[in-house]
Order: structure tokens, then sequence, then C-alpha cells
């Protein structure tokens, strides 16, 4: 893990520079009414059924109903840009999840599979002004891939599921001037 206790933002900070801006908004993860797209890569699919869980469970205990969850597999990472473009398209959901594992292996392809998705990613959230959540592991080791997606708080599924909730919370705050 990179971030640490020297790294994350102190919980104090958010009432030190609420009065010192006219406008704030603060975090707040709330998944009542909000629709979640879910795209997932198959492709070390071990490794991504854990974020899912993790993911999923989050999203339940935030308030998400199941009922406004949609799921879909693709091959594997590189795919995961276009799916999250179609779900999005469809006008079905408020942000979409994007949850996979590119793990570096002996040849080239952890560079061009891991760039590209994380660039597709970022080119469909900006061109829809919709969140597309990045939670797809690039890692180095099969065991760095375990650890992120361990069945506890540290899962980077369950993170991107509460990013999720957050960007949708603080777009919308934004968008209204509230």
């Amino acid at each position: 893990m990179t971030s640490s206790n020297e790294t994350e933002l102190a919980a104090q900070t958010d009432e030190q520079l609420r009065s010192t801006v006219g406008r704030y908004f603060e975090p707040l993860i709330d998944g009542r009414g909000v629709r979640i797209g879910i795209a997932c890569g198959r492709f070390n699919g071990g490794i991504t059924t854990r974020l899912l869980e993790a993911c999923l469970s989050a999203l339940v205990d935030a308030g998400v109903d199941r009922r406004d969850i949609t799921l879909a597999w693709v091959p594997g990472a590189f795919e995961i840009p276009l799916l999250a473009q179609t779900m999005i398209k469809a006008g079905t959901v408020d942000a979409v999840i994007t949850l996979g594992a590119v793990i570096r292996g002996d040849t080239g392809h952890y560079e061009v599979v891991a760039g590209e998705c994380a660039r597709g990613v970022q080119d469909v959230q900006l061109a829809s002004g919709v969140p597309v959540v990045f939670g797809v592991l690039t890692t180095n080791t099969i065991d760095q891939a375990l650890e992120r997606s361990l069945p506890d708080e540290s899962n980077k599924g369950r993170e991107s599921a509460h990013t999720a909730l957050e960007m949708i919370s603080v777009l919308r705050r934004a968008s209204l001037g509230a």
C-alpha cells in the first residue's frame, strides 16, 4: 500500500477549510436513489471477483438498491472503457465502476493494457461528464493483487464504490451550487 497516516487527508481538514471559502462540498457517501454500472474484466477473474464482492457490499451498505446496480463482464481490462461508455450512453447509470486486474508479466502487454485501460476510462469520464471510477488493479505481482483485494476495508473494490458515490454527490451539489 502506498497510502499511510502521513499521506491521508486529516479528518479535521474539512472543518478547517469550510470556514475559509464560500462553498465547500465535503465528501458524502450516500447511495439512496443512485444507479450504478459495474464493468468487470474476466481476465484475472479471481481477483476481479474479490473486488466485485467488496464493491457490491459497500454499495448496498451505503443504501444503493440492488435493483439499481447493473453488472456486465468483458474479456479483459482493455475492453472495459467501451463497456463503461455503452452503459453511460444507455442513460441508466449515474456512475460506472470499472473493476479488473492487470498483473505485470514477462511481456510488454502490461504497459499497453494498463495504460490504455486507464486512458480509455478517463476519456469516457471526461467526454460524458459521468463519473467512471478506475478500480482496475495494476500490480507487479499476483501477491500485490491479492493484497489489494482482501475481504476487508483495504479492498480496492470497496474503495471504488465509495469513490463513485462521493463523485456523484459532489458533482450533483457542485452543479446546483448547493
